[in-house]
C-alpha cells in the first residue's frame, strides 16, 4: 500500500488532482469519457446490427469501425491508466475496479472474436451470419454496459479517495 501512496504523490499526480487546471484531472476524465463512447457506442452499433436492428443492411461494411474502436480503447487505456494511478490506493483494492476491468477485458476479447469469427467469415460473404455471432454480440452488449456501470459505480461504492477507514455502502 506505501507504493500506492508513493505513485499517487509523485509530482505529476499531485499537479493533476490540485492543480485546478483544466489540462488535469477534467481533460482526462473528459478523453476517457470519449473513448470509452467511441469503444462502447461503436460496439454497440455493430453488436446491434448483428442481433437484426438494421436487416436491410449488410454487416460487412460495419468492419471500416474497428480503427475508432481500436482508436478509443488506446485513449481509454492512456487516461484509465493515469487515472487510476492517480487514485491508486483506493482503486486498486476495489472489487468494484476489477469487475469494471473484468468487463473491458471481456469486451475488448468479444471485439477481437467478432472480427475474426463473423467479418473474416465465408457465411458473412453469403449473407448470412455464423452460428454463435447473435450470443457474441449480446454478450459484448453486457460487457460495454458492465464496464460503463462498474467505473460509474467506483465514485459511490468502496473506499473514499483520501479518507482512509471511511467507505461507501
Amino acid at each position: 500500500m506505501n507504493f500506492l501512496v508513493w505513485i499517487e504523490n509523485l509530482p505529476f499526480f499531485v499537479w493533476f488532482r490540485e492543480s485546478g487546471s483544466v489540462w488535469g484531472e477534467p481533460m482526462f476524465l473528459f478523453l476517457h469519457t470519449l473513448g470509452m463512447s467511441m469503444i462502447a457506442g461503436l460496439s454497440a452499433v455493430v453488436d446491434l446490427a448483428i442481433l437484426g436492428f438494421w436487416p436491410k443492411i449488410s454487416i460487412k461494411p460495419l468492419e471500416k469501425v474497428y480503427p475508432f474502436l481500436w482508436t478509443g480503447f488506446y485513449i481509454n487505456a492512456v487516461t484509465g491508466t493515469i487515472l487510476l494511478l492517480n487514485d491508486a490506493s483506493t482503486k486498486i483494492p476495489s472489487v468494484v475496479f476489477w469487475t469494471k476491468m473484468a468487463f473491458v477485458f471481456g469486451g475488448v476479447w468479444l471485439i477481437v472474436v467478432m472480427r475474426k469469427k463473423i467479418f473474416h467469415s465465408e457465411d458473412l460473404e453469403r449473407g448470412l451470419l455464423p452460428a454463435g455471432s447473435r450470443g457474441l454480440a449480446l454478450a459484448s452488449i453486457v460487457c460495454w454496459l458492465g464496464a460503463i456501470e462498474a467505473g460509474r459505480l467506483l465514485a459511490y461504492l468502496g473506499p473514499v479517495s483520501g479518507l482512509t477507514g471511511i467507505s461507501n455502502h
